[in-house]
């Protein structure tokens, strides 16, 4: 990604911002992640025709799994796979960080699952 520099962001094209799969989709589990180093949930999402992937996420905070669940979230999907303990992690779950905690990203209205950033 960009480096910041004196408060100046280094440029990208609009051909690498198209390169990032940023989706919107569906949580349709969410369950603890003990073994997580640092508080974590394990998020399943539906991603309409890019099919389910699942993550871990450090928003514990802010967030219980039940309210997760049925909630539109941003992921970047195009990512390699982390490994996360004994964990794979197939995309990045979008969010703020802020003192309190990450603030997942927020979709406005309800847009199918797999609907591309524009």
């Amino acid at each position: 990604m960009s480096e910041e520099k004196d408060g100046m962001l280094d440029e990208i094209s609009w051909t690498d911002f198209e390169k990032v799969r940023i989706v919107a989709g569906t949580v349709i589990r969410a369950e603890p992640f003990p073994e997580a180093r640092k508080p974590a949930w394990k998020v399943w999402v539906d991603f309409g025709p890019y099919g389910e992937k699942k993550t871990s996420a450090q928003i514990v905070a802010l967030y219980k799994a039940d309210d997760l669940v049925g909630r539109q979230i941003v992921g970047v999907i195009n990512f390699p796979e982390k490994q996360i303990g004994p964990f794979r992690s197939q995309f990045l779950l979008t969010g703020f960080h802020t003192e309190e905690g990450v603030v997942l990203t927020a979709i406005e209205r309800a847009v199918p699952n797999g609907t591309r950033l524009a």
